[in-house]
Order: structure tokens, then sequence, then C-alpha cells
């Protein structure tokens, strides 16, 4: 009798979860799924190796930093030569969940979005070619590439194929909000739950919903009143050319929003109280109380999920021995 309860039990949960998360627009994230674990442990290295820029000083993780929520923590990040970048380096954590990458949406793929900062003169300042002539003589890459990708030639494709892998593996899932989500009614507290009522009734969950309540659309910067900022950019009008798309930026995630800031494409709201404030005013015409606002910061930080737990790579020493550096040193 206790083994037909105790299964009872669990799948009356299991229903009551369902259920519940059926009910709510924003969706418990999922674990990753076929993953290719010799692909994702070399595109691991890949990710965390300075070799790959021009100086052999900047690795990807430098801007998305895993111990930081997969950002630097900076207005607009430090790229080559202490040059100060345009945009403020949106997260990589479920990143897969993106419809597109970048603030303006320029790369379909992870894949091609890992390509981007290795070329781009203000980040790495490298070129595909280099990077690939570096990485075809360190004798422990050849092999690795090799018995990863069963051919001898290390080309731009593999590489960048390798560091998506890796990236769709950062997937941060068991919030204390997909915990709520999935039935467990003391997950959150009555500030919180009142915080997320706020944020459906008054319209942010237009454009943050789903699993990464984000990441799917394009919106205006500004719709009820101008946006004011001094950054150079003009979101996805450099994409499509179309003025229609002047100031019109992707989406982004709200997980781990409470370890990202700064906040917007130029990072100029340092605290999410002020990134609520703004938010409310130029996209819903609202102006939220302390208190409102105060409210529906406590359900942001319910959205903070398990963070990446990795053991670092140890990278393959070059050709001629030299010692190289290691991640976080």
């Amino acid at each position: 009798m206790k083994i037909k309860l105790g299964a009872y039990l669990i799948v009356s949960l299991s229903l009551l979860s369902s259920i519940t998360s059926a009910e709510e627009p924003i969706k418990p994230i999922t674990p990753a799924k076929e993953i290719n674990l010799a692909q994702a442990e070399l595109g691991k290295q890949l990710f965390f190796d300075p070799r790959l820029s021009k100086s052999g000083f900047i690795s990807c993780n430098s801007c998305h930093n895993l111990s930081m929520g997969g950002t630097d923590n900076l207005k607009t990040s430090i790229g080559h030569n202490w040059q100060q970048g345009p945009i403020n380096s949106p997260t990589v954590l479920n990143s897969s969940l993106n419809r597109t990458q970048f603030w303006d949406g320029r790369a379909e793929t992870l894949q091609e979005q890992a390509g981007g900062p290795i070329a781009n003169p203000v980040e790495m300042a490298f070129t595909h070619a280099l990077a690939v002539q570096v990485l075809s003589s360190i004798p422990g890459y050849v092999t690795q590439f090799k018995q990863t990708f069963g051919v001898d030639q290390i080309n731009i494709e593999r590489v960048t194929q390798a560091i998506a892998e890796f990236e769709k593996t950062l997937i941060t899932p068991n919030s204390r909000f997909d915990q709520w989500l999935m039935g467990n009614p003391n997950a959150i507290s009555a500030q919180e739950k009142a915080g997320y009522q706020l944020f459906k009734t008054s319209g942010c969950i237009a454009c943050h919903h789903g699993e990464a309540l984000g990441g799917d659309s394009f919106q205006k910067m500004g719709l009820i009143e101008p946006y004011v900022t001094q950054n150079p950019s003009e979101g996805r009008i450099a994409v499509t050319g179309k003025d229609a798309d002047r100031f019109k930026f992707k989406v982004p995630t709200l997980r781990n929003v409470e370890l990202t800031y700064p906040y917007f494409h130029d990072g100029e709201a340092e605290t999410l109280t002020e990134a609520v404030e703004v938010m409310g005013r130029i996209q819903l015409g609202r102006k939220f109380t302390d208190q409102e606002n105060a409210n529906i910061v406590a359900f942001l930080k319910t959205l903070t999920g398990h963070q990446p737990q990795l053991i670092l790579p140890i990278l393959p020493p070059s050709s001629d021995n030299t010692p190289r550096p290691q991640p976080f040193e």
C-alpha cells in the first residue's frame, strides 16, 4: 500500500507541476540535450584559451566570465590594446535559447557568433586564418581535433562548432522561480509572488516570457518616450538597413539578471532598481512606486539558476613549450 501511495503521490505532484507550468507564460529551463561531449570538451578549452587573440591574453571568457554570470560587469567590454567596445557584453549563459545572437541579431547561430570576436579588431583582434595557424602549431590541439572530428585539418568552422557546442551546455536550471513553477509553493516569498504578478499585469511579460524570459524578439528602446543615451549603436538597423529597425534591440534574457549588471545595451543602468524604473517609464508608460519596484526586483532575483560547475581545462602547451596564461591566472 505504501508503495502504491508513494507512486500515486509522485504522479500527482508531477501532474500538478505540469498544470502549474502550463498556466504560466514563463517556462522552467530544461537541461541541455543532445550534446556532443567530445566537441563540448574541446570547445571548453578553446573558450578559455587566450591564444585565439592577437595579444595572447584575451579569451572568450574575458568578456563572458562564467564566474560573473557570463558577462564582465562592465558598461562596455575592454578589448585589444585596452580599446573600449561599443556595446554591453550580453551573457553567454542560456544563449542557446536566443533566436539570434548579439544585440542586433547579426549572428543567426551560436557557431556564427563564436567567430565574430576572434576577428573583431576591437575585441580579440586576430584573424581566423592566424587563429587556425596557431592552433595547428600546438600538438595537443592537433591530436584533440583529430580525435573529435576524425580529420587532420583544423579550420575555423570546426573551431567555432566546438565553442558553440560548449556554450550549449551553459544552461542554468532550477532557479527558485523554476522550483515554484514546478509545484513547490514555498520556493518564492509573498513579496516575490507579488512582484511576478505585477511583472505580468504591467506588461513586462509581453517581451520577457518563455524559458529565457527574452531572446526571441526585437523591440524599440523607448516605445513611450525616447531613451537618451550617448551610445553610438542604433540596433537592428545595422543588419536590416530598415529605418523601422532603428533603436530596435534584441530583448535580453532575464535569467540570472541579478548577476549580469550593468543593464541595457549601453550598460547605463547600474542596478536592477534603476533598470526597472527606466523600463517601466519608457517602455510601458508606467511609474512604479518604490514598493512596486522593490517587488519586481525581488521577483527578478528568483531567476538566478544553478551556475555552470566546470573543471577548468588544462590548456595544451605551445609547440615550443613556452608557458601560456591559464584561465583565471
